[in-house]
């Protein structure tokens, strides 16, 4: 059965596109579920803007995320800590602090889920994190933690 997807389904397609799958699986779980509805000929049309508007929605979105990319490689951000005399931190410096860190130092707002740490940084000096800016642009940043 040919049907249109109204959302993202996993293992099968994106909200807009077409697909053909078995009867049951359509008439027992996308259809009553909303996730897709009947590939009619006005829906077909309908479906294909959308699909366009998402594909758009999509490279603008890797664009700025590109954008973001050529910021801030090879740049160091600069967070500053409490810390004891032999360099170790009261606290830790976490995935909240280091968005605002970047913005602080560099004005350009990110997420909390694009910034990728591993496990909070404990020590002053240089730790190098991830940045996931967009599926398809991931880079890595150098902050450089000095005791306040």
């Amino acid at each position: 059965m040919k049907l249109i997807l109204t959302s993202d389904v996993t293992d099968l397609g994106k909200r807009g596109d077409v697909v053909d799958v078995a009867d049951g699986y359509a008439r027992n779980y996308l259809l009553p579920g909303s996730f897709a509805i009947k590939a009619t000929s006005g829906a077909m049309e309908q479906a294909e803007t959308v699909r366009q508007a998402r594909i758009e929605s999509e490279r603008k979105a890797k664009e700025e995320a590109e954008t973001i990319a050529t910021q801030l490689v090879g740049s160091r951000v600069v967070i500053a800590a409490k810390a004891g005399d032999e360099g170790q931190l009261y606290g830790s410096v976490g995935v909240i602090d280091v968005v605002e860190g970047i913005k602080r130092f560099t004005g350009i707002e990110l997420t909390r889920n694009q910034v990728e740490l591993s496990e909070p940084i404990k020590a002053i000096g240089l730790h190098e994190i991830q940045i996931n800016a967009h599926p398809e642009v991931e880079f890595p940043l150098t902050l450089d933690v000095i005791p306040a």
